[in-house]
């Protein structure tokens, strides 16, 4: 089967300059992650059919174990049957399209709730200042500026001025210092179902977050970003040419129940945008408050 390195580790990247996903000239791509035996540097690239993969720092091990399901060996496509032309297409370009799963629910969770209800790139640059304040340099000779995610106990500690100097207002900054307090029993969810109502119990955490951490934690690839600024749209257009919400996306989907997220990312690749309709969100500051 195809795989594309790109799309598939494409979604644990949060935007331009993430100190925790690089690509290099070569076509590598590096992450960086907090395991279970600690920080650990990832290399990964593929030529002509063939993985190849190098990693540092204690966590080493546990990445290269982990890589078959991070690059969604276990993605299961059974049942899935492309009924509109737009998903058949879409579905054959981008055939090395994988859901994979990294099994880190806290890394999943903070640049998550960090993308609540705001534009991309404020959330983007409060999760790169944290990242550098509080993220420590990346073992190995991965790419200058690359951090590893900070211990549970670093995000309970992160004092209020700080979050006010990312860009992120109280109500994120608790959500992300609760949950950091919920970590071991987080990171222990037996499965995504477990994860979901494990997630939806933390005050701040609702129906979209906890399906964005569940695309990326577990390659949840039935878990639909339900309540997101675009998607009703993107769906609605793509499958039925007209704008959609919430629950007519839900209705369009419920054919590719078991791969609605898949569904969605494939339309995000080659779907139908609707025309624009108003201004654009404005990214917020919210240090200058």
């Amino acid at each position: 089967m195809p795989l594309n390195l790109e799309l598939t580790l494409g979604p644990h990247r949060h935007g331009n300059g993430d100190p925790t996903w690089r690509r290099t000239p070569d076509g590598s791509i590096w992450r960086t992650s907090r395991t279970p035996d600690g920080p650990g540097t990832l290399r990964v690239s593929a030529r002509g059919g063939q993985v190849a993969a190098t990693a540092w720092g204690p966590g080493a091990g546990w990445l290269l174990e982990t890589l078959p399901a991070l690059l969604g060996v276990e993605d299961d496509l059974s049942g899935f049957v492309p009924e509109h032309d737009v998903v058949k297409n879409a579905a054959r370009r981008y055939a090395g399209l994988r859901i994979g799963r990294t099994s880190r629910v806290l890394e999943a969770l903070v640049p998550a709730v960090l993308e609540q209800k705001v534009v991309s790139l404020e959330a983007w640059r409060a999760w790169r200042w944290l990242l550098g304040r509080y993220g420590e340099p990346a073992p190995g000779p991965a790419p200058e500026g690359m951090r590893v995610f900070p211990e549970p106990e670093v995000w309970r500690a992160i004092p209020s001025w700080d979050w006010h100097r990312a860009g992120a207002e109280a109500v994120r900054a608790r959500t992300i210092v609760n949950a950091a307090r919920h970590a071991v029993k987080l990171e222990a969810a037996g499965g995504s179902a477990d994860a979901d109502r494990l997630l939806r119990a933390l005050p701040g955490i609702g129906v979209w977050t906890s399906a964005e951490v569940r695309q990326r934690s577990h390659g949840d690839a039935d878990a639909v970003s339900v309540g997101d600024f675009h998607l009703p749209s993107l769906v609605g257009w793509s499958l039925s040419g007209r704008r959609a919400d919430d629950a007519e996306m839900l209705r369009l989907l419920a054919p590719y129940r078991g791969h609605r997220h898949r569904v969605s990312r494939l339309l995000g690749l080659g779907g139908v945008r609707p025309p624009p309709r108003g201004p654009r969100m404005p990214a917020r500051d919210y240090r200058s408050f």
